[in-house]
């Protein structure tokens, strides 16, 4: 005679492919979130630094103040200064 099993069968432990796609969208959103950060942190301090250099007597301010004196000159400059960086490469 032939023994038949009372075992219950078990739902199978993977994922199915709702809960794959939902974790792997929670691993964007969180990545993506970091991503953010990063990039609010680097503003944040490129923002800093700018200000810093336009204070009064720092580079930026005298390139700007230099600019408004003279703007064909300097626009002569940066165009020599872009040919020079240009054939360097």
């Amino acid at each position: 005679m032939a023994s038949l099993s009372m075992d219950i069968p078990q739902p199978n432990s993977q994922p199915g492919m709702a809960e794959r796609a939902i974790d792997a969208a929670t691993d964007v959103s969180h990545t993506i979130g970091e991503v953010a950060g990063g990039l609010r942190a680097a503003v944040d301090r490129l923002t800093y630094a700018i200000d810093e250099a336009r204070k009064p007597g720092r580079p930026l301010a005298t390139v700007a103040a230099i600019t408004r004196e003279a703007p064909l000159t300097s626009l002569f400059v940066a165009f020599l200064f872009g040919i020079a960086i240009a054939r360097r490469r």
